[in-house]
Protein backbone atom coordinates (compact mmCIF):
# COMPACT_ATOMS: atom_id res chain seq x y z
CA UNK A 1 0.00 0.00 0.00
CA UNK A 2 1.24 3.36 -1.01
CA UNK A 3 2.94 5.04 1.86
CA UNK A 4 3.38 1.96 4.04
CA UNK A 5 7.61 2.47 4.18
CA UNK A 6 7.42 6.15 3.13
CA UNK A 7 5.37 6.82 6.09
CA UNK A 8 8.89 6.29 8.54
CA UNK A 9 10.85 8.35 6.11
CA UNK A 10 8.09 10.91 4.90
CA UNK A 11 9.33 14.21 6.70
CA UNK A 12 13.12 13.24 6.08
CA UNK A 13 12.46 14.09 2.18
CA UNK A 14 9.29 16.30 2.06
CA UNK A 15 9.74 20.12 1.76
CA UNK A 16 8.75 21.38 5.73
CA UNK A 17 8.72 24.75 4.06
CA UNK A 18 5.47 23.96 2.24
CA UNK A 19 3.26 23.35 5.77
CA UNK A 20 4.14 27.04 6.26
CA UNK A 21 2.71 27.78 2.90
CA UNK A 22 -0.41 25.62 3.14
CA UNK A 23 -0.93 27.18 6.90
CA UNK A 24 -0.81 30.74 5.14
CA UNK A 25 -3.12 29.85 2.00
CA UNK A 26 -5.59 28.54 4.34
CA UNK A 27 -5.54 31.48 7.38
CA UNK A 28 -6.35 33.70 3.98
CA UNK A 29 -9.01 31.80 2.85
CA UNK A 30 -10.92 30.64 5.92
CA UNK A 31 -13.87 33.06 6.83
CA UNK A 32 -12.55 35.05 9.84
CA UNK A 33 -14.73 33.36 12.64
CA UNK A 34 -13.70 29.66 11.72
CA UNK A 35 -12.53 27.53 14.62
CA UNK A 36 -12.47 23.89 13.22
CA UNK A 37 -10.19 22.55 10.87
CA UNK A 38 -10.90 19.08 9.80
CA UNK A 39 -7.47 17.84 8.00
CA UNK A 40 -8.18 15.01 5.40
CA UNK A 41 -4.99 13.38 4.39
CA UNK A 42 -3.31 14.57 7.29
CA UNK A 43 0.01 12.41 6.71
CA UNK A 44 2.39 12.47 9.97
CA UNK A 45 0.49 15.36 11.19
CA UNK A 46 2.69 18.30 10.48
CA UNK A 47 -0.19 20.89 9.46
CA UNK A 48 -2.57 19.86 11.54
CA UNK A 49 0.02 20.68 14.54
CA UNK A 50 0.46 24.05 13.21
CA UNK A 51 -3.08 24.74 12.45
CA UNK A 52 -3.86 23.73 16.52
CA UNK A 53 -0.75 26.03 16.96
CA UNK A 54 -2.51 28.47 15.28
CA UNK A 55 -5.40 28.18 17.67
CA UNK A 56 -7.53 25.92 15.80
CA UNK A 57 -9.45 23.13 17.08
CA UNK A 58 -7.60 20.22 14.66
CA UNK A 59 -9.17 16.81 13.40
CA UNK A 60 -6.79 15.31 10.90
CA UNK A 61 -8.14 12.01 9.27
CA UNK A 62 -5.67 9.37 7.67
CA UNK A 63 -5.34 6.00 6.19
CA UNK A 64 -2.28 5.06 7.36
CA UNK A 65 -1.72 3.33 10.49
CA UNK A 66 1.89 4.48 10.37
CA UNK A 67 1.29 7.87 9.70
CA UNK A 68 -1.16 8.57 12.14
CA UNK A 69 1.35 7.09 14.80
CA UNK A 70 3.93 9.29 13.63
CA UNK A 71 1.44 12.19 13.90
CA UNK A 72 0.02 11.35 17.35
CA UNK A 73 3.72 11.48 18.53
CA UNK A 74 3.94 14.82 16.92
CA UNK A 75 1.48 16.25 18.49
CA UNK A 76 2.25 15.44 21.80
CA UNK A 77 5.93 16.52 21.38
CA UNK A 78 4.49 19.65 20.17
CA UNK A 79 2.40 19.88 23.41
CA UNK A 80 -0.74 20.73 21.28
CA UNK A 81 -4.03 18.85 21.28
CA UNK A 82 -5.19 17.40 17.64
CA UNK A 83 -7.83 14.76 17.56
CA UNK A 84 -6.34 11.84 14.77
CA UNK A 85 -8.70 9.52 12.76
CA UNK A 86 -7.86 6.31 10.92
CA UNK A 87 -10.31 6.23 7.72
CA UNK A 88 -10.94 6.67 4.52
CA UNK A 89 -12.19 10.39 2.90
CA UNK A 90 -14.29 8.29 0.62
CA UNK A 91 -16.60 7.64 3.29
CA UNK A 92 -16.95 10.47 6.17
CA UNK A 93 -20.72 9.79 7.35
CA UNK A 94 -19.43 9.11 11.10
CA UNK A 95 -16.41 11.94 11.27
CA UNK A 96 -19.32 14.69 12.02
CA UNK A 97 -19.56 18.24 10.61
CA UNK A 98 -16.67 21.42 10.42
CA UNK A 99 -16.90 24.58 9.85
CA UNK A 100 -13.35 23.98 7.62
CA UNK A 101 -12.17 21.25 5.41
CA UNK A 102 -8.69 20.85 3.63
CA UNK A 103 -7.08 18.44 1.76
CA UNK A 104 -3.47 19.13 0.36
CA UNK A 105 -0.09 17.75 -0.74
CA UNK A 106 -2.23 16.67 -4.26
CA UNK A 107 -3.71 13.69 -1.96
CA UNK A 108 -6.87 14.07 -3.76
CA UNK A 109 -4.52 12.71 -6.92
CA UNK A 110 -4.60 9.19 -5.17
CA UNK A 111 -8.42 8.33 -6.19
CA UNK A 112 -8.41 5.87 -8.68
CA UNK A 113 -10.67 7.68 -10.89
CA UNK A 114 -13.24 10.52 -11.38
CA UNK A 115 -15.86 8.65 -9.73
CA UNK A 116 -13.75 8.63 -6.85
CA UNK A 117 -12.68 12.24 -6.77
CA UNK A 118 -16.57 12.75 -7.02
CA UNK A 119 -17.82 10.76 -3.93
CA UNK A 120 -15.34 12.41 -2.02
CA UNK A 121 -16.35 15.86 -2.95
CA UNK A 122 -19.48 14.96 -2.20
CA UNK A 123 -18.59 13.43 1.15
CA UNK A 124 -16.94 16.32 2.11
CA UNK A 125 -20.13 18.43 1.24
CA UNK A 126 -22.21 16.59 3.68
CA UNK A 127 -19.40 16.98 6.24
CA UNK A 128 -19.23 21.23 6.25
CA UNK A 129 -21.48 22.71 8.40
CA UNK A 130 -23.75 25.45 6.00
CA UNK A 131 -21.36 28.25 5.05
CA UNK A 132 -18.46 25.97 5.44
CA UNK A 133 -15.00 25.99 3.68
CA UNK A 134 -13.34 23.35 1.60
CA UNK A 135 -9.60 23.88 0.42
CA UNK A 136 -7.69 21.27 -1.26
CA UNK A 137 -4.66 21.44 -3.95
CA UNK A 138 -3.99 18.86 -6.86
CA UNK A 139 -1.61 18.50 -9.55
CA UNK A 140 -2.55 20.65 -12.86
CA UNK A 141 -2.23 18.67 -16.15
CA UNK A 142 1.10 20.49 -16.79
CA UNK A 143 2.37 19.19 -13.65
CA UNK A 144 1.94 15.61 -14.83
CA UNK A 145 1.84 15.81 -18.58
CA UNK A 146 4.81 17.76 -18.98
CA UNK A 147 6.96 18.53 -15.52
CA UNK A 148 6.86 14.72 -13.52
CA UNK A 149 7.52 12.72 -16.55
CA UNK A 150 11.21 11.28 -16.47
CA UNK A 151 11.60 13.16 -13.42
CA UNK A 152 14.07 11.52 -11.08
CA UNK A 153 15.19 12.55 -7.14
CA UNK A 154 17.66 11.11 -5.37
CA UNK A 155 18.42 11.49 -1.57
CA UNK A 156 21.25 9.85 0.67
CA UNK A 157 22.39 10.06 4.05
CA UNK A 158 24.55 8.10 6.19
CA UNK A 159 21.99 5.50 7.15
CA UNK A 160 19.26 6.18 4.29
CA UNK A 161 19.12 6.63 0.85
CA UNK A 162 16.12 7.50 -1.37
CA UNK A 163 15.05 7.15 -4.95
CA UNK A 164 12.20 8.73 -6.66
CA UNK A 165 11.24 8.06 -10.50
CA UNK A 166 8.25 9.67 -12.11
CA UNK A 167 7.09 7.54 -15.76
CA UNK A 168 3.93 8.85 -17.66
CA UNK A 169 0.90 6.54 -16.08
CA UNK A 170 -1.31 4.07 -18.40
CA UNK A 171 -4.55 6.75 -17.98
CA UNK A 172 -4.60 10.15 -19.55
CA UNK A 173 -3.54 12.94 -17.39
CA UNK A 174 -1.65 10.23 -14.81
CA UNK A 175 1.52 9.30 -13.83
CA UNK A 176 3.42 6.30 -11.64
CA UNK A 177 5.86 7.26 -9.02
CA UNK A 178 8.86 4.64 -8.27
CA UNK A 179 10.10 4.84 -5.14
CA UNK A 180 12.88 2.68 -4.00
CA UNK A 181 13.99 2.75 0.00
CA UNK A 182 17.59 1.79 1.58
CA UNK A 183 17.27 1.72 5.31
CA UNK A 184 19.80 0.58 7.65
CA UNK A 185 18.82 -2.41 9.45
CA UNK A 186 18.39 -1.15 13.22
CA UNK A 187 19.48 -5.32 14.13
CA UNK A 188 22.65 -4.66 11.96
CA UNK A 189 23.46 -1.68 11.27
CA UNK A 190 26.36 -2.38 8.57
CA UNK A 191 23.06 -3.80 6.44
CA UNK A 192 20.35 -2.17 4.55
CA UNK A 193 17.13 -3.21 4.23
CA UNK A 194 15.37 -2.28 0.16
CA UNK A 195 11.83 -1.65 -0.13
CA UNK A 196 9.87 -0.59 -3.05
CA UNK A 197 6.75 1.40 -3.32
CA UNK A 198 4.24 2.38 -6.76
CA UNK A 199 2.40 5.40 -6.70
CA UNK A 200 0.13 6.35 -8.90
CA UNK A 201 -1.74 9.56 -9.30
CA UNK A 202 -4.00 11.12 -11.46
CA UNK A 203 -5.31 14.65 -12.39
CA UNK A 204 -8.20 16.25 -14.38
CA UNK A 205 -8.69 19.11 -16.03
CA UNK A 206 -9.66 22.51 -14.47
CA UNK A 207 -13.05 21.89 -15.88
CA UNK A 208 -13.57 18.57 -15.12
CA UNK A 209 -13.08 19.35 -11.22
CA UNK A 210 -15.23 22.93 -11.32
CA UNK A 211 -17.79 20.42 -12.47
CA UNK A 212 -17.52 17.90 -10.30
CA UNK A 213 -17.52 20.29 -7.18
CA UNK A 214 -21.15 22.05 -8.93
CA UNK A 215 -22.50 18.44 -9.11
CA UNK A 216 -21.58 17.89 -5.44
CA UNK A 217 -23.59 20.99 -4.17
CA UNK A 218 -20.93 23.78 -3.75
CA UNK A 219 -22.13 27.31 -5.35
CA UNK A 220 -19.15 29.57 -4.94
CA UNK A 221 -15.70 28.12 -6.31
CA UNK A 222 -12.25 30.13 -6.74
CA UNK A 223 -9.17 28.54 -8.14
CA UNK A 224 -5.31 29.31 -7.39
CA UNK A 225 -2.08 28.94 -8.65
CA UNK A 226 0.44 27.68 -6.73
CA UNK A 227 0.33 28.93 -3.51
CA UNK A 228 -0.96 31.97 -4.43
CA UNK A 229 -4.08 34.09 -4.49
CA UNK A 230 -3.45 34.51 -8.31
CA UNK A 231 -5.64 32.86 -11.20
CA UNK A 232 -4.25 29.61 -13.11
CA UNK A 233 -1.91 29.95 -15.79
CA UNK A 234 -1.19 26.88 -18.71
CA UNK A 235 2.13 26.83 -16.79
CA UNK A 236 0.68 26.43 -13.30
CA UNK A 237 1.76 23.71 -11.23
CA UNK A 238 -0.33 22.99 -8.37
CA UNK A 239 -3.94 23.93 -8.25
CA UNK A 240 -6.01 25.33 -5.31
CA UNK A 241 -9.56 25.74 -4.60
CA UNK A 242 -11.60 27.04 -2.30
CA UNK A 243 -14.99 25.90 -2.26
CA UNK A 244 -18.11 27.26 0.14
CA UNK A 245 -21.46 25.49 0.98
Amino acid sequence: MAYETFAFVYDEVMDSSLYEKWLAFSKRHFPENTKEVFELACGTGALAVSFAKDGYEVTGLDLSEEMLMIASNRAFEEEVEVQFVQGNMLDLSEVGQYEAITCFSDSLCYMANRQEVQQVFDEVFQALKEEGTFIFDVHSTYQVDTVFPEYSYHYQTDDFAFLWDSYPGKKEHSIEHFLTFFVEDPEEPSRFIREDELHQERTYTMENYLTMLENAGFHQVKAYADFTDEEPTETTQRWFFVCQK
